[in-house]
């Protein structure tokens, strides 16, 4: 039986929306999060080529991920608009056509990853093992593509009815299968099996990521939005294709220019040793632990923007975007003082080897001071998705990820000489020009298609009028 409507998110108060949909969420990264530290932990009893290799073949993985994440924000965006709009036909659509788009890119993007992942993992490490760590660990991983995109696809519709819990229940039930898989598809049973050793690592995600998508399917097909639904609704529709490739393709470039980022700062690391490599992917997973609120926040104004949007509400999309950036500002200061205070002790939990722990805590400290403008940033990612211009976000992150940190880095490390902070300064430069940059294209589009980014204006009415007519 079909559930009702979690929430109509154009009406009732901004405050409560960003409650009910940001803390599933949140939560639901946490675990996620905690999911990968608990890879890392069990990589950590194995060596330190084995933490290496596992930060290096996760990064060149979620290069192909990425897709999932733009289709999942693409379905958010589109089926929220169309819920704004009442037009439920519409919503059907497009979800059951961006089901089946995760299928076609899950094999597609499956045959092309196992010859071209090992190829960047050679660019990006010296020959040694956790280089073959980490091209055993990716293709591995590669098993878990239908996983990751069919549930990304799977939440973006329901996110955009509202539902942030569904996601939040499988990562929590992913993460505590992790913890029980993951040693024994490691060391195996005595007596019995003797295990996978690391690459059990990459088999635990391939099972756990699988109950994922198979649970979040079930919510999926029985939302509100896939009412009335029929096999043949399955067969993809080239006009329907088009539409949700627009929205997720420029989606998709942003965040593989994101990872893009990654292997910039991987390659300039590389220099210095596996201990740097090491240090940044348990001091990344650190802060990411803490920008999970944040995240929470970013990602539940997706779809209130989106419904809002479709509805006309312009008001309440300025209104949603401002009491994100308040409240992610409180948010981003408190990890910043958790960061200085505590991230060497924090750092120590992961490994023990000082080297690690150094390179760690010297990333936290530089990238804590930036974190206010990461949130806006994300904040502006979720603005330009639901005005239907994800393109700008690839230009953004052009700049930011991959021209900014290149440039920046090679100035503090190959100019001034710098140690491995002179990376993470590079960064700090690149992230602070690159919100700058945001900050102005998102008022230029603000201004033209809902009257304004901070008050509305006497343009308003003819925004309002032209929004109507797309």
């Amino acid at each position: 039986m079909a559930r009702t409507l979690t929430r109509d998110l154009t009406i009732g108060p901004i405050s409560s929306h960003f409650r009910n949909l940001a803390l599933p969420a949140a939560l639901g990264m946490l675990f996620s999060t905690l999911y990968n530290v608990v890879d890392i932990y069990f990589a950590g009893l194995l060596s330190t080529n084995a933490q290496a290799g596992l930060a290096q073949g996760f990064q060149v993985f979620y290069i192909f991920v990425a897709v999932g994440f733009g289709l999942g924000a693409a379905m958010s965006a589109l089926v929220g608009n169309a819920l704004g709009r009442k037009d439920s036909r519409s919503a059907r659509r497009l979800s059951v056509q961006g089901l089946s788009y995760g299928i076609m890119a899950s094999g597609l993007l499956g045959c092309v990853g196992f010859w071209l992942g090992p190829q960047i993992l050679a660019v990006l490490s010296e020959p040694g093992a956790y280089r073959a760590a980490g091209t055993g660990y990716f293709r591995w991983l590669l098993l878990a593509l239908p996983g990751f995109l069919l549930a990304y696809a799977c939440n973006g519709v329901l996110q955009a009815q509202g539902d942030s819990t569904s996601m939040q229940r499988a990562l929590m039930a992913a993460f505590f299968a992790n913890i029980g898989l993951n040693p024994l598809l490691i060391w195996g049973i005595p007596g019995i099996w003797s295990g996978m050793g690391f690459n059990g690592i990459a088999a635990s995600t391939v099972l756990s990521q699988t109950g994922v998508m198979i649970y979040l399917l079930r919510q999926a097909l029985n939302s509100p939005a896939l009412v009335g639904l029929r096999r043949r609704n399955f067969i993809p529709v080239w006009a329907s294709v088009r539409e949700i490739s627009v929205q997720s393709v420029p989606t998709t470039f942003a965040l593989l220019i994101m990872f893009l980022s990654g292997f910039v700062v991987q390659y300039a690391l590389k220099g210095f040793g596996e201990h740097a490599i090491a240090g940044f992917g348990i001091g990344l997973r650190v802060e990411q632990i803490l920008l999970l609120p944040v995240l929470g926040m970013t990602t539940a104004l997706l779809p209130i923007l989106s419904q809002n949007l479709g509805a006309g509400e312009f008001d309440r999309v300025r209104h949603a975007l401002h009491f994100c950036w308040k409240i992610g500002a409180v948010i981003t200061l408190i990890a910043a003082a958790i960061l200085w205070t505590f991230g060497a002790a924090i750092l120590g939990l992961f490994t023990s080897d000082p080297e690690v722990i150094r390179v760690g805590l010297i990333y936290l400290r530089i990238d804590s001071v930036i974190l206010p403008l990461y949130m806006m940033l994300f904040s502006i990612n979720s603005l330009l998705q639901a005005l239907k211009r994800p393109v700008w976000s690839v230009w953004i992150g052009l700049y930011r990820q991959g021209f900014g940190i290149a440039f920046f880095a090679w100035i503090f490390v190959g100019v001034w000489g710098f140690d491995e902070a002179g990376v993470w300064y590079g960064t700090a430069a690149a992230v602070s020009s690159g919100w700058a940059i945001a900050m102005v294209i998102a008022a230029r589009l603000a201004r033209k298609d809902i009257g304004g980014l901070w008050t509305g204006s006497a343009e308003l009415v003819s925004a309002q009028t032209t929004h109507s007519n797309r």
